[in-house]
């Protein structure tokens, strides 16, 4: 695997680990991930209910949390640390402003169209900008916008697929349409940023996230024109992961006919493992009393039939009476609890295989 530079950082192993909330990715398996060379990646999604403690007021203790869990990946890791933040999110602008203060390295932006996110860099910002699309259009526009009001580039674009885990930025008709795969995305996306590079002079890396699972997932994506990678799913069961037990345990106990497509109440359709939780939604057991948070700008309480931050952190903590885990299309596969170190091990391994068949017997011997 050859290392990327996203602006002047330098990404030894073009591996970016996905942001996972409601607490799935913090700092713990953001430092592991960034400790292997990849990009550790925090989710800022519910941390206002991770750091209640802090303050009562939940857009207060989001922007404490964020600020906290930078601060202990920092004291953990010389490596590439970033964010993710959801532009659905309704402090986004709170929460962007805040890690660019904390200097974070990389700030992922999906859920929407983050088409002002370089309004919130200062003049000496370091920090790189790297939006999340599901379309070649959503990539051109992005760069015209960024381009024309603030004379800025992506530093990277992520082109996420219909086989990512949570959220999907897609109709649900096309999720399992083969002309919405991600090998289709890759090289529309691809195409459009060349035409950019061609225009601007200026590199804009493209990686591919959504159903990558193995070294040789890696290989065949690369083959398509990514240049690195996001794996969110893979890094769920380990030893690093800030989930609870219970929450990893899901995936390892997951089958393939467990994951399914269900409605969000943000508007959009998400992966998770189905339990009896879903069951009951969808038998309109579950009605939501109120909403203390106003996390997510589309989320209606009025017709939402539960909290969905609320549903996520019960998960995060185990509590799967009360919530469910959402999830890649392949997080059946997961089989036991292993450590980031041994994951970044065996994708290099397959990786090398894949590219080189002829050395599978050598490296047997």
């Amino acid at each position: 695997m050859k290392s990327i530079n996203i602006g002047n950082l330098n990404i030894r192993i073009p591996i970016i680990q996905g942001g996972m909330g409601v607490g799935i990715s913090l700092s713990g398996l953001a430092v592991a991930v960034a400790n292997e060379g990849g990009v550790g990646v925090i989710s800022s999604a519910g941390l206002g209910l991770l750091y209640r403690q802090r303050s009562s007021d939940f857009i207060e203790a989001c922007i404490i949390g964020l600020r906290e869990e930078i601060g202990k990946a920092r004291e953990k890791t010389k490596g590439i640390i970033g964010v993710n933040i959801m532009v659905a999110m309704s402090n986004f602008a709170d929460m962007v402003k805040t890690a660019v203060k904390e200097k974070v390295d990389i700030i992922f932006s999906g859920a929407g169209l983050p088409l002002d996110m370089p309004s919130y860099l200062d003049k000496d910002s370091l920090t790189k900008l790297v939006p999340i699309v599901s379309s070649g259009r959503a990539a051109r526009l992005i760069c015209e916008k960024w381009r024309s009001n603030y004379n800025y580039l992506p530093d990277a674009i992520v082109v996420e697929g219909p086989k990512a885990g949570g959220h999907l930025g897609f109709k649900e008709n096309q999720i399992f349409d083969e002309a919405y795969s991600l090998d289709i995305l890759v090289r529309d996306v691809k195409t459009e940023v060349q035409k950019i590079e061609e225009e601007t002079k200026k590199s804009i890396p493209v990686i591919a996230a959504g159903g990558i699972y193995t070294g040789k997932d890696i290989y065949d994506i690369m083959q398509c024109g990514a240049d690195a990678v996001q794996m969110g799913t893979r890094f769920v069961p380990t030893e690093e992961c800030d989930a609870s037990e219970e929450f990893k345990q899901t995936y390892i106990s997951a089958r393939q006919e467990d994951i399914e497509i269900i409605k969000s109440p943000v508007g959009m359709p998400g992966r998770a493992i189905s339990n009896s939780f879903i069951d009951q939604v969808k038998d309109g057991k579950k009605q939501p009393i109120r909403c203390g948070y106003k996390c997510i700008k589309t989320c209606d309480i009025s017709t939402s039939p539960y909290c969905i931050m609320t549903a996520l952190f019960n998960a995060f903590k185990g509590n799967f009476n009360s919530g469910y885990a959402f999830c890649g299309s392949n997080a059946f596969k997961s089989s036991k609890i292993e450590t980031v170190k041994e994951i970044f091990a065996e994708l290099k391994r397959d990786f090398l295989l894949a590219c080189s068949p002829d050395k599978k017997t050598k490296l047997s011997l």
